[in-house]
């Protein structure tokens, strides 16, 4: 992934190049004192991720992401916590307090480094196929259980499993992969927002920015599924 850094303090940039030299995935393009020299850069190079400091004199970090019409992925790397929510609503892969240790940066890399690569395979949510039947049947532990399609609210993908949520108590745990499930769900009552998420539209109760609310439970939209989310819920 090219890369740049935005800091005023030559510390902070030294520390971040360092990091970045050690991380095969990162190719730094350039290293930007304020937000003019990055608006150039930008300009001049492609770049698919920012670390940015927030508060810098005249161009905030903020400041630079809202001028860019077309934005590539980005952190934010500074040492004032209480803008992580606004950080967040910009969707922000990360947060990142200083001073940063190398495992949290590693750990912000990687994720903008898997949000990088679903792009480049520019993953679309399938269209909905209809499906006859109203329920499946799912092997969890010793049996096989007949779940009714309209009792399901959301799967939570865990690694190799996936955890289906209904009105029950317990949610049923089921080894199967959460793409395998979409496609065994095949309905269009049913929409992925996330890596991680598959939500029943019946149950959403509201959406909230960047995450869906059923129940009590908060399920992030993930940039890549957010516009396809929209405008199945527009048109609903």
């Amino acid at each position: 992934m090219r890369c740049i850094i935005i800091d005023d303090e030559p510390l902070a940039l030294e520390l971040l190049e360092d990091f970045i030299s050690k991380i095969s995935f990162l190719e730094l393009i350039a290293s930007c004192s304020n937000g003019f020299e990055a608006t150039s850069v930008l300009q001049e190079h492609q770049v698919d991720l920012i670390f940015t400091d927030i508060e810098m004199p005249n161009f905030s970090g903020i400041d630079i992401l809202k001028s860019i019409d077309q934005k590539p992925l980005f952190i934010f790397t500074t040492a004032y916590s209480h803008y992580a929510i606004e950080g967040f609503n910009l969707n922000a892969v990360d947060y990142l307090v200083k001073p940063i240790p190398f495992h949290r940066f590693l750990q912000a890399a990687t994720r903008a480094n898997d949000l990088f690569k679903l792009k480049k395979e520019k993953i679309t949510i399938p269209e909905p196929t209809k499906k006859s039947s109203h329920f499946i049947f799912v092997k969890s532990e010793y049996e096989n259980l007949k779940i009714n399609l309209e009792d399901i609210k959301y799967i939570e993908s865990l690694k190799d499993y996936i955890k289906i949520y209904t009105d029950k108590p317990k949610p049923i745990l089921t080894l199967s992969s959460l793409k395998s499930f979409e496609e065994k769900l095949g309905n269009s009552d049913f929409i992925r927002v996330h890596k991680s998420y598959i939500v029943s539209l019946n149950h959403i109760y509201s959406v909230q920015r960047n995450r869906v609310i059923i129940d009590d439970k908060w399920i992030p939209i993930g940039l890549n599924y957010k516009d396809d989310f929209l405008k199945r819920i527009e048109g609903a």
